[in-house]
């Protein structure tokens, strides 16, 4: 994937996963499904950074990053994010119904952004959805499609992650499997060398090792696993 985006355009490839937070806090997602018919997101940042003045001069900024709010409209709105999302039930004759008593679930929201070189792809940790609008109007002399929109906020998670989206050289195998699951950041990069398939080279060193008068030579792969060559020469 060489090259930077100098542009962007589209969105496309909405998808959704229920957030779920067990007893312990510990948060898992379920597997992304998608939201088709995107037709425009925005999210503006929440919460302004505040200035603490001292000695006559702003003397410390305190960050106060509150996430995101904003809008999705979509074509249509999927049975499966009414039902997991805002909760609604589908009764005995699979009638959705609504109920003031029902609490809306959290989700991670994922989407995608085209660009002139290659996609630029993004995840939100920690959303809510309102109740979407009801509306719709006549037909006149053509048919307009009535889209509905989704009021999203997004929050950050209780560890501060808010979101992330790939970059210039995200590795192939976080890029290309974005949807399988939601991806999550840790300290060393946010993903296993052993789950890319097919991305990279090995490394291959040769240790040469003199020992009482005998050449012994090791091989080792990626810096870590030594493997004897098997060459052993005396002289």
């Amino acid at each position: 994937m060489a090259g930077k985006n100098k542009v962007k355009f589209n969105l496309c490839n909405v998808h959704f996963a229920l957030l779920t937070e067990g007893t312990n806090g510990e948060i898992t997602w379920e597997t992304p499904e998608a939201l088709p018919g995107a037709v425009s997101l925005s999210l503006d940042p929440t919460g302004e950074p505040e200035s603490f003045y001292a000695d006559g001069v702003e003397y410390y900024v305190i960050n106060n990053n509150q996430g995101y709010d904003g809008d999705l409209e979509i074509a249509l709105i999927p049975e499966s994010f009414r039902t997991k999302v805002l909760k609604e039930t589908a009764d005995s004759a699979n009638v959705l119904v609504e109920n003031s008593n029902a609490q809306a679930g959290h989700f991670a929201l994922l989407f995608e952004f085209d660009g002139d070189v290659k996609k630029v792809k993004h995840v939100l940790y920690n959303c809510s959805s309102a109740r979407p609008s009801i509306e719709s109007k006549t037909n006149e002399d053509s048919r307009e499609v009535q889209t509905e929109k989704l009021s999203i906020k997004a929050r950050p998670l209780a560890s501060g992650l808010v979101k992330a989206k790939t970059g210039d050289s995200t590795r192939a195998a976080v890029y290309n499997n974005w949807y399988k699951n939601v991806y999550q950041p840790d300290a060393v990069g946010g993903y296993d060398d052993e789950e890319e398939e097919g991305d990279g080279e090995e490394i291959h060193v040769l240790l040469v090792v003199v020992f009482e008068h005998h050449r012994v030579e090791l091989l080792l792969v990626d810096g870590a696993d030594v493997v004897d060559d098997g060459v052993e020469a005396e002289f």
